[in-house]
């Protein structure tokens, strides 16, 4: 006993002295431990103060049945029940069921709903049972911060996103800035596995992100993004973009981007206007045209011998797609038509013997590189070089001078068009217009320009009154209005198809397809005072409905042009109302508005009408709505006729 109990004194007396700073170390690290305190994640605003993407606190909730006694289960699991069924949607019968289940099993994770937001949290709180807390109720909320666009999928690609998908977007290219700095704090563990701050300040301070605020427009992208979308759905087209930029500053007001799905519904897929190199077809010409103008080989007067609309390069047909050719024309009507035949013997005669002087010219329009935006993921452009003669063939020149045999992006098309409009000065497209902490301006985005003047003013007012004659009497006379002024460029290229092998390895491919085209339009408005820059690109419309420039992309660029003019002012002008009535839309209005202050004892029919419409109104009479796709209404889950339930949910499934 008395060697035991040395044993014990020697014991104590080693570890306080001897080993006191190891068990001390081990001490505070199980009870201290340093807690990192996350900064704010930055918000995305648009131009007009619309707020894009935020940081949400949303919650999936669970159920400890084990710590709920069994008393009170029985006393309100009706009322329970009948709560869960308001809020998510099931009938009551099924939680019931589904809880009753879950207890016998003596489940401690039992799983209630993901994803609620901070609001249904607060009101899940109070629902019977649950408003006993943890270890009484049972109730367990696990929070989590996810990234939100309250506008919806409207301009998801360009907003952008990074997390596990990686970077894309306005919040990939400016993470770092977006993310702030994390803050630290000490903290002590106490009882019941608790921890509380160890001092009144924290050891470092979070720094929150900064703000960024966008060039676009919620009311002009809200405008581009329905009518285009309206335009592929018709057409059933694979893919399409359109983008709308302010003439003068490059700011980049709306840019919409839909790819199709396997079901004929369309999403922001991919960001087509960055990042999609493609043949230009006919949008080209303009280039082509003010190499020629420029140089002074023509004038606009040039009579042009387009034959009966079919000539041939080295073998190889070049053809008008008005049966007969149009015969003797000016250079000015060789565009305003857009004869392949007129612009393809311009450029043949005046640069076949020096390829390298039209090639250089189309180099200072920007078409050769890469703009460089602020976001990633750009589209690398092809321009054949004279100089490489392992790319360069006997058809290279003539090819290019339509459109065919290269590669460019849609924002470089706009961007050439818009310089076009803006009296040469070419600007780089942006998408940043500065950013922001605590409503304090950090750093402004200044406009670029990429070239200060990319032809004469003489070259530029004969070209700007030619665009808006292909408007007036042109291949886009179609979409001409005497209400508004409207200039730009109808292009129709057909796709080519990769030479590749099929399964059973024999080769397939390598021609121009009769089936595929890519339709586009570019110009700007109004024509004399230009404010606004467009670009429209519709990729594989159905054939049997349609795949012109004119007749797929056109309407796509007037109504954005129209829609504009009526809501917004340009230029310090308003649409005259008198001079434009626009019955369709308002009688719309009227009909909506009346919809709007009815009295409801029933579900409404709101098949038909647009997602924003319905859910205006669904909202307004009480009823949570849960909504699928973009576009018109096609389904609802509640029928129409059914009794009117304040706080029941209604799932609308769009087109």
């Amino acid at each position: 006993m008395s060697l035991f109990l040395i044993a014990i004194i020697f014991r104590v007396f080693a570890i306080q002295n001897i080993e006191g700073d190891k068990y001390r170390k081990l001490s505070t690290d199980l009870t201290i431990r340093k807690d990192t305190i996350f900064a704010n994640k930055g918000n995305v605003y648009a131009a007009d103060g619309n707020l894009l993407a935020t940081s949400m606190s949303r919650f999936n909730i669970y159920m400890d049945l084990v710590t709920v006694d069994q008393k009170l289960f029985e006393e309100n699991i009706a009322g329970l029940s009948k709560e869960l069924s308001k809020m998510l949607g099931r009938s009551v019968s099924y939680y019931q069921s589904r809880l009753r289940d879950a207890k016998n099993k003596r489940k401690r994770y039992f799983f209630i709903a993901r994803n609620i937001g901070y609001t249904d949290y607060l009101k899940m709180k109070q629902f019977p049972i649950f408003n006993k807390g943890v270890y009484k109720g049972g109730f367990i909320a696990e929070q989590k911060t996810v990234r939100a666009h309250p506008i919806g999928k409207i301009a998801e690609r360009t907003i952008g996103y990074n997390d596990y998908r990686g970077e894309a977007g306005v919040e990939g290219a400016f993470s770092d800035f977006l993310k702030g700095e994390n803050g630290v704090r000490w903290k002590q563990k106490i009882a019941k596995n608790q921890w509380k701050p160890i001092n009144d300040v924290n050891e470092k301070e979070p720094v929150d992100g900064f703000d960024i605020i966008t060039t676009l427009d919620v009311n002009i992208q809200d405008i581009a993004h329905h009518a285009l979308l309206d335009k592929l759905e018709y057409f059933e087209a694979e893919h399409g973009c359109a983008v709308v930029m302010e003439v003068a500053t490059g700011e980049v007001r709306a840019i919409s981007n839909l790819g199709r799905t396997s079901k004929g519904t369309y999403y922001e897929k991919r960001n087509y206007a960055v990042w999609e190199s493609h043949e230009p077809g006919s949008t080209f010409k303009l280039a082509s045209l003010m190499v020629a103008l420029e140089d002074k080989v023509i004038d606009t007067s040039t009579v042009v011998d387009t034959e009966k609309g079919r000539f041939y390069v080295n073998g190889k047909k070049v053809e008008d797609s008005h049966r007969g050719g149009y015969g003797k024309i000016s250079a000015a009507r060789v565009l305003e038509v857009s004869s392949n035949v007129g612009i393809v013997k311009i450029i043949k005669e005046h640069y076949d013997n020096n390829p390298q002087k039209y090639y250089d010219k189309i180099k200072e329009y920007g078409f050769t590189e890469s703009i460089g935006f602020q976001i990633k993921g750009e589209g690398k452009p092809y321009i054949p070089n004279p100089e490489d003669k392992k790319n360069w063939n006997n058809l290279s020149l003539e090819w290019m001078s339509w459109g065919y045999g290269i590669s460019i992006t849609p924002m470089q098309t706009l961007m050439f068009y818009n310089a076009v409009a803006n009296n040469g000065i070419m600007v780089k497209p942006r998408f940043i217009k500065e950013l922001r902490k605590e409503d304090k301006t950090e750093k402004v985005f200044e406009t670029e320009v990429v070239n200060s003047k990319i032809a004469s003013d003489e070259t530029l007012k004969k070209l700007r009154k030619i665009l808006e004659n292909v408007v007036i009497k042109g291949t886009a006379k179609n979409i001409y209005s005497s209400n508004f002024s409207m200039a730009g460029k109808t292009g129709t290229a057909k796709k080519y198809i990769p030479r590749t092998k099929n399964k059973n390895g024999e080769w397939e491919g390598g021609y121009y397809s009769n089936k595929h085209y890519t339709a586009s339009f570019a110009g700007f408005f109004p024509a004399d005072e230009p404010k606004y820059s467009c670009v429209v690109i519709i990729h594989n419309p159905k054939k049997e409905k349609g795949y012109y420039g004119a007749t797929v992309a056109g309407p796509v660029f007037k109504e954005i042009a129209q829609k504009i003019y009526t809501t917004n002012p340009i230029d310090n002008k308003s649409v005259d109302g008198d001079k434009i009535q626009f019955a369709a839309i308002e009688n719309e209005y009227r009909d909506f508005d009346k919809k709007l202050h009815k009295e409801y004892q029933e579900i409404p029919d709101v098949r038909g009408m647009s997602g924003m419409d319905a859910l205006s109104l669904l909202e307004n009479i009480g009823l949570k709505v849960k909504v699928q796709g973009i576009g018109k209404v096609k389904s609802q889950s509640l029928r129409k006729g059914e009794k009117l339930i304040k706080g029941r949910t209604i799932i609308l499934k769009l087109s």
